[in-house]
């Protein structure tokens, strides 16, 4: 085993959208004391050697021997601690790779006794994890072997949640877990080779694949951006709202498709989409989507300066009302990113549906993830 198997193991998940969108996911390899984790907001299609940083595993050990700051009335989202943890995180970086910044779940690769731990969000998985009956539904498709975490704000706190529940299952079973499902966020996979990593995933897909009621369906998707000849040639209504949006964020995309114009039918229509599933979505297309009766540039005007003025963001996905869904975000890149998360959450509603029916995250750890600096971070690099 090399670093050449990570970086195969990162291209061949990264490249398939059914299981990456954007700089989701990460990837990690253990060799002797030294961890090698994907570097955050890094692509994992587009892994490289020096994709990942060079952890020495001894100084993240001694992280679960100290202790931090608690969160308290005026540090409710625990800011303080995720602060100190983070400095020690990047404090356990091998020499040399001073200029790299480690995924945000360095821990929880650490403490996977496998040799490679990928961790992914596919729709079809957050299908599931994001749910009403995600846990009941993992134990009847997957029995008691696997690991559920309820939802829970990312960084130290989950990592420590997870290490308690390994504890436990190793108690119970006599070996550790290899299947880690995170209710509105995604699943951690370990085995001590790239091709059981592959095998597990597969495993996984097929065995909720299985249960699937319905699946969503894109085939007649279009998609319009701001800047090109094909806007002149949209609907007048359209071609307004492009131009809008553009104004307003820098640049916009429109996105129009049978599955999700049941969804804008009306402000009800729209409640499967409304919020957000996993901390990927908020980071990429926002946690508070737009949606709008105004087809005006005028209308449209006021519904943006007012939703923003509410939520203290701009929207990055703007649904208008029987027409279609627009990504609005400062560069083009952005504005597709959002566009095609927000399809991601168009995906994981119908996927639920065969659980009991969608599961948002709760407003408390919505905020957490908008106000974290680390999700800043990795979304900055992404858009890049």
């Amino acid at each position: 085993m090399s670093i050449e198997d990570l970086v195969e193991l990162s291209r061949y998940f990264g490249k398939n959208p059914d299981y990456v969108l954007a700089g989701g996911g990460n990837t990690s390899w253990k060799e002797d004391k030294t961890l090698f984790v994907k570097g955050s907001g890094m692509a994992l299609a587009d892994a490289a050697p020096d994709s990942f940083v060079k952890m020495d595993r001894e100084a993240l050990g001694r992280i679960w021997e100290k202790s931090y700051p608690e969160s308290s009335a005026v540090d409710p989202n625990g800011s303080r601690r995720e602060s100190a943890v983070l400095a020690d995180m990047m404090s356990a970086r091998t020499p040399g790779e001073e200029s790299k910044r480690p995924s945000v779940e360095t821990l929880l690769h650490d403490i996977m006794p496998f040799d490679f731990v990928v961790h992914l969000h596919p729709a079809m998985v957050n299908g599931l994890t994001c749910s009403r009956r995600g846990e009941d539904a993992m134990k009847e498709i997957f029995g008691e072997e696997p690991i559920w975490i309820p939802s829970i704000n990312p960084g130290y706190v989950l990592s420590k949640t997870v290490k308690t529940a390994m504890d436990a299952c190793y108690a119970r079973h006599g070996k550790p877990a290899a299947i880690i499902f995170l209710q509105n966020h995604g699943v951690f996979v370990g085995d001590n080779s790239a091709r059981g990593i592959k095998e597990k995933y597969g495993e996984i897909m097929h065995k909720i694949g299985a249960w699937i009621k319905r699946r969503p369906d894109f085939s007649d998707e279009q998609r319009v951006s701001s800047g090109t000849a094909t806007v002149a040639q949209m609907p007048e209504p359209i071609e307004e709202i492009i131009k809008v949006l553009s104004e307003l964020a820098g640049f916009s995309v429109f996105m129009q498709a049978g599955e999700t114009a049941a969804l804008i039918k009306d402000r009800d229509s729209f409640t499967p989409v409304s919020s957000a599933f996993t901390p990927d979505h908020i980071v990429y297309a926002g946690s508070d989507p737009l949606f709008t009766e105004a087809n005006t540039g005028a209308a449209l005007r006021e519904a943006w300066k007012n939703h923003a003025d509410k939520t203290g963001r701009n929207p990055r996905i703007v649904a208008v009302q029987g027409l279609g869904v627009f990504g609005a975000a400062a560069s083009e890149k952005a504005a597709l990113l959002a566009l095609n998360l927000f399809k991601d959450a168009v995906k994981v509603a119908v996927y639920s549906e065969s659980f009991g029916g969608p599961l948002f995250m709760t407003q408390d750890k919505i905020d957490f993830i908008n106000n974290w600096e680390v999700e800043r971070f990795r979304a900055g690099v992404s858009a890049k």
